[in-house]
């Protein structure tokens, strides 16, 4: 078997790669050793999840959905305690994800001991990643999903890592050589969002994933991540097929049209 991404023999590969990051919440949606070579799924780990992962906002995010990292922890949050202004960083512990802890430093104690009121203020607006690291966050899944869809069959595999068609978008993943790969991003439902199951059970969808194929040809990876969906282009670093879909679907979402309102309906 031969790497997605680098084309090179992975038979001897052992590492589990997950489509959307464990830190991201998922534990489920994974491909098989091999599939993707160990080398590259160290670099992705490094340089296209990571930069994603620990950007400010989505940060922010996993501390407020409590998500624990591979590591078992939770990121922190770092403020301001006024009116004293001093700093502080805020943890929530994995194993009791509703306690939070204070971290400020010694020499602030007494002056918070006298305070009678005060605040402990967060950025109101934490920066995103930038476009290029959310680009190559959504072309390694894009591929990834491909994979997914394909595993199953025999000789698929193969094809998909001999298909030129895709090399761009595998380059723009593995090396970053694409200077820019527009992609689409909006908010379709809030990040807390409940749906019901057919059970009855409410249930939290923290990611969703699915492959677009337009009516003019065009194929487009689809991904919700607590509620944003982004969208990117298979086949090159453009974005008006996905504007012109949704335009002629009334902004209906991929992941939803034709079907009920929710994941479980």
């Amino acid at each position: 078997m031969r790497c997605i991404f680098c084309k090179r023999d992975a038979t001897a590969s052992v590492s589990t790669e997950h489509i959307i990051p464990e830190s991201l919440g998922n534990t489920l949606q994974t491909l098989p050793p091999g599939v993707v070579c160990d080398a590259c799924n160290n670099y992705f780990a490094r340089e296209v999840e990571k930069p994603f992962l620990e950007s400010e906002s989505v940060r922010s995010l996993r501390f407020e959905q409590a998500l624990v990292s591979k590591r078992g922890r939770i990121p922190t949050l770092s403020g301001i305690i006024t009116p004293i202004l001093a700093p502080a960083i805020m943890m929530r512990h994995a194993s009791e994800p509703f306690r939070t802890s204070l971290i400020v430093p010694e020499g602030a104690l007494g002056a918070m001991q006298k305070l009678s009121s005060g605040q402990l203020i967060f950025s109101a607006a934490p920066g995103s990643p930038s476009e290029k690291v959310v680009s190559r966050f959504l072309a390694k899944i894009a591929i990834e999903v491909m994979a997914a869809r394909l595993l199953s069959i025999p000789g698929e595999i193969e094809h998909l890592v001999d298909e030129v068609q895709l090399d761009s978008i595998r380059n723009h993943a593995r090396r970053g050589n694409t200077p820019t790969w527009p992609y689409h991003a909006r908010l379709i439902y809030d990040r807390n969002k409940k749906w019901t199951e057919k059970t009855g059970r409410d249930v939290q969808v923290v990611h969703e994933f699915d492959v677009l194929a337009t009516e003019w040809g065009e194929w487009f990876l689809v991904v919700a991540i607590f509620g944003t969906e982004f969208a990117i282009n298979y086949g090159g670093p453009e974005i008006v097929g996905y504007l012109r879909w949704l335009d002629e679907h009334n902004n209906a979402s991929p992941l939803y049209a034709g079907k009920n309102a929710g994941p479980f309906s």
